[in-house]
């Protein structure tokens, strides 16, 4: 099978998300700058959530650009991902809206877990579609920016119950280690 379906189902699910997101920006019934100041902290989880999405989407891309084929497992291991970015909006607005209350951190932390760990397992889906002596498999390679963001979001979850501000941190900093496009797949063949 090839991979263009795959590739475009995703865009638009990434483009839906991140709509959903902005709609979530309610717009102040004041003219002035106070009313802004109110909406700082929705603003700010808003753009750490679209920087995270566009992230697995850049990244996706990346990925996609070096796949041949995909399969059944696949597309199973997208919809996986899929899913789980799926409830960045959610997680966003219940931080935001809790005041980034201890548990709606830690949910938010925990989502971005999860879709670093359904991100882990497409690799594998198309490493096992490719073959470990793939030109795929030796371009991920150890994956050390991956292991270490899952430990990362690992911690992130617990310590929102102990500050959720260190825990937003890690959060932050797995996003800036991110924001360079992954370079193992946009090398040229």
């Amino acid at each position: 099978m090839t991979k263009g379906r795959i590739e475009a189902f995703s865009d638009g699910v990434i483009a839906i998300i991140i709509t959903i997101m902005v709609l979530e920006l309610k717009v102040p019934h004041e003219a002035d700058l106070a009313a802004l100041q109110h909406l700082l902290p929705v603003f700010l989880a808003y753009v750490l959530s679209f920087l995270n999405v566009g992230i697995y989407w850049n990244n996706h891309h990346h990925m996609f650009h070096s796949v041949k084929h995909v399969g059944g497992w696949v597309l199973w291991a997208n919809l996986h991902l899929l899913f789980w970015l799926s409830l960045m909006p959610f997680a966003t607005g219940f931080m935001e809206e809790s005041g980034f209350l201890s548990m709606p951190v830690a949910l938010y932390a925990f989502v971005l877990l999860m879709c670093a760990i359904s991100y882990t397992l497409l690799t594998f889906a198309l490493i096992a579609e490719h073959g470990r002596d793939s030109d795929f498999a030796r371009a991920l390679g150890s994956d050390a920016k991956g292991k270490a963001s899952l430990a990362a979001y690992a911690a992130a979850v617990p310590l929102a119950y102990v500050n959720v501000w260190v825990s937003l941190a890690l959060v932050l900093t797995v996003a800036v280690i991110w924001v360079v496009p992954d370079r193992r797949f946009a090398r040229p063949a």
